[in-house]
């Protein structure tokens, strides 16, 4: 089969022939149909994170069909349609695994860095990793919502918000362009805020009720016009315009940041003790959260933009994505789908 690898960090993609890959006890093949390159895979590439075994092949948004099931997996069989996320599964031995809450488990296993990822045509994952995939949803566009999707997706669902509340969601980019979609159709009265107001057609057309042009003027006194948010879904990684957001949010409101930017946000006990307002991250979620993302998305006609790439060009494609030239996302398919 082919395979794109990274053989030392920081080393260049390598278009490559692998042996198709044996399941496990536990695990599954799954012949991949498409996968989302995320910012995230930047850890790989790089080698960010200590404990990465190389080479090695990345990717954490992958779609495709059950292969083959290895002893013990009863829940899949080939054929199946299934979705691969950044939660690789978890050991159950730690308290947050007893309690179900695996994103908090200190033992969780990531998809492509515990094991190889999607960017390849068959990967072999652990059988809890796996979401089961709408037959209606396409494999291309079901990808990056095992990410990015469920990235902004989760923490909606989980807030405070209740439908006909205000919910503005800051950015229209990668995860941006999701939550704004994911909050019309959980009937939220849904703000889109960016900066330019070339966007604010884009945001209409997502379902935006309202835009905010922060070229025009202070964000968030434009939202205490409206009323104050209940929840603010951060998704562009600049702690300067995340901390201009916060006196936006109304009585008990919160700040749900999911874009990580590494700079310091500025926010005084002030700012938060009036009104109670509370600033919270969210990280992804599991399996079960990705079936239930993708599930809500193809009921609801929730979709990614994307770009489309073969495997072979996963180079040109990952370079699309980190540079910033991709507008929203983008997808390695395979000549297979």
């Amino acid at each position: 089969m082919k395979a794109v690898q990274i053989s030392k960090p920081g080393g260049n993609f390598e278009v490559v022939e692998r042996p198709i890959p044996e399941p496990g006890r536990g695990q599954v093949r799954i012949k991949v149909e498409a996968c989302g390159i995320c910012h995230s895979d930047v850890l790989v590439k790089e080698g960010l994170l200590p404990g990465i075994p190389y080479p090695r092949v990345p990717g954490h948004e992958v779609a495709g069909r059950i292969d083959k099931a290895g002893p013990d997996v009863t829940q899949w069989k080939p054929g199946d349609r299934v979705g691969v996320g950044w939660h690789g599964g978890h050991c159950f031995i730690c308290n947050p695994c007893r309690s179900g809450d695996f994103i908090n488990c200190q033992n969780e296993k990531v998809t492509a860095i515990h094991f190889d990822g999607g960017y390849q045509e068959y990967m072999v994952a652990p059988a809890e990793a796996v979401a089961a995939m709408p037959n209606d949803l396409p494999a291309d566009e079901a990808a990056p919502l095992l990410c990015a999707g469920i990235t902004v997706f989760n923490p909606l669902r989980n807030s405070e918000a209740r439908p006909g509340d205000l919910v503005a969601v800051q950015g229209i980019g990668g995860l941006g362009h999701l939550g704004i979609q994911y909050a019309r159709r959980m009937g939220f009265r849904t703000v889109a805020i960016g900066r330019g107001g070339d966007k604010e057609a884009l945001a209409t057309k997502l379902g935006a009720h309202a835009y905010i042009d922060t070229n025009s003027g202070p964000p968030a006194a434009a939202l205490q016009k409206m009323g104050g948010a209940q929840v603010i879904l951060a998704t562009a990684p600049d702690s300067k315009s995340m901390s201009a957001l916060v006196d936006g949010l109304g009585p008990r409101g919160t700040m749900i940041v999911v874009g990580a930017g590494s700079e310091v946000l500025t926010v005084t006990p002030l700012q938060l003790i009036r009104g109670s307002k509370s600033i919270r991250g969210w990280a992804s979620g599991t399996a079960k959260d990705s079936q239930d993302t993708m599930e809500f998305s193809a009921f609801s006609g929730v979709r990614p933009m994307i770009e489309r790439y073969p495997l072979e060009k996963a180079a040109e494609a990952y370079d699309q994505m980190i540079s910033g030239r991709a507008r929203f996302r983008v997808v390695l398919t395979m000549q297979t789908m």
